[in-house]
């Protein structure tokens, strides 16, 4: 039985990552961002790519923390979010056939949603410990 929320091959999905990491490096305002965390560009890359594939194809084999991770980096702010994702929409547009794109773009917008509120609530929040009233 196959429980892939939608129908994309892994090949596919390692192809969207390349070429979206690939513009995310040349980017003005995002590849600096990334590139004081990612020393090591093919094991970033395989590592989301496994991410991908457990969110789609539920295939397993990711064991990260994406909250912990944009929360603990510092510099990752919640305006990084949305050029992030128009990067990534593009980078869907030009790679994949228009309904594959069209369901994993809403896929990545409803996470992208999620860090961002994330990392949002982290930068607003005072210092000390929660006032509980």
């Amino acid at each position: 039985m196959n429980m892939a929320r939608f129908d994309i091959t892994p090949e596919q999905i390692d192809r969207v990552v390349a070429v979206f990491y690939g513009a995310i490096r040349r980017h003005e305002v995002l590849g600096p961002v990334f590139a004081n965390h990612v020393s090591d560009w093919p094991e970033h890359e395989e590592k989301i790519a496994r991410f991908w594939r457990n969110a789609i194809l539920r295939q397993g084999g990711y064991d990260g923390n994406p909250m912990r991770v944009h929360m603990q980096a510092g510099d990752v702010r919640a305006e990084h979010f949305a050029p992030w994702l128009a990067l990534f929409d593009e980078t869907l547009r030009r790679t994949l056939p228009e309904p594959q794109a069209r369901v994993w773009s809403a896929l990545a917008h409803r996470i992208g949603a999620g860090l961002r509120m994330g990392v949002q609530d982290l930068r607003d929040r005072p210092p000390g410990p929660p006032v509980l009233r």
